[in-house]
């Protein structure tokens, strides 16, 4: 009876606050899903969470020693992806960080690359424009991993030190010198030879995550893996 009743209240409800697909608009979807069926499997998975050497890992190559990376997705312009992260990053969307990271979550517990991981970090966001922004992307992120592999969050250890400028127009050695000593460690002992997550949205050169994994084996982690929900191409 209990049950009959919240679908019943779940269905009443939807006549006024409809629940729909970001893909699409339908209203046939889960309660607690982002897209309907069709919209999801438009999402072009890479498969990287399973796989070895794949192209995030291989663009650190040289550059930083990372134990394992990958991105859920494929991103390219004009997509249900870009969409889907732009509702994340300027429209206050926070439960859409949080669906994007559970995806991602599920792709880590798929395979076995990513199971000693202790503790998950967000990629810092420097204060001044988290406070515009209200939140941190890359914590919703990193929140809805941790509710799927049930590993805790650590979300104020480190520290966007610079105000740093946009990296979209710049070319990689730009991008390196921009983030140059930009993450500062505030708590290391909340690090300490760890086996670190390092959580993002967007991986484009990786300048940025290059950066803040340098700031945490400097503290030491015992190893630092990273993840994010866009690989772009």
């Amino acid at each position: 009876m209990m049950v009959s009743l919240k679908n019943y209240w779940q269905h009443f409800s939807r006549l006024f606050f409809p629940h729909l697909c970001e893909g699409c608009g339908t209203d046939i979807l889960p309660t607690h899903a982002m897209l309907c069926t069709r919209c999801y499997m438009q999402l072009p998975a890479t498969g990287f969470f399973t796989t070895a050497d794949n192209p995030v890992e291989q663009s650190f190559y040289g550059r930083v020693p990372i134990a394992a990376g990958a991105a859920a997705f494929y991103f390219t312009k004009h997509s249900l992806l870009q969409h889907l992260l732009f509702q994340l990053k300027y429209n206050g969307h926070q439960k859409m960080g949080i669906w994007l990271g559970q995806q991602v979550g599920h792709q880590i517990a798929a395979g076995n690359r990513f199971k000693p991981i202790d503790i998950i970090v967000p990629l810092p966001l420097h204060p001044k424009k988290e406070q515009l922004r209200g939140y941190n992307q890359a914590a919703c992120i990193a929140q809805g991993i941790s509710t799927v592999i049930n590993k805790p969050l650590v979300c104020h250890a480190l520290s966007r030190a610079r105000y740093t400028q946009t990296q979209t127009q710049k070319n990689r050695a730009a991008r390196w010198e921009n983030m140059e000593d930009a993450f500062t460690v505030l708590f290391p002992q909340l690090l300490q030879h760890q086996h670190v997550l390092l959580v993002d949205d967007v991986i484009t050169t990786g300048a940025t995550l290059e950066a803040c994994t340098t700031a945490l084996l400097a503290v030491p982690v015992a190893s630092v893996r990273i993840a994010t929900v866009a690989y772009t191409i």
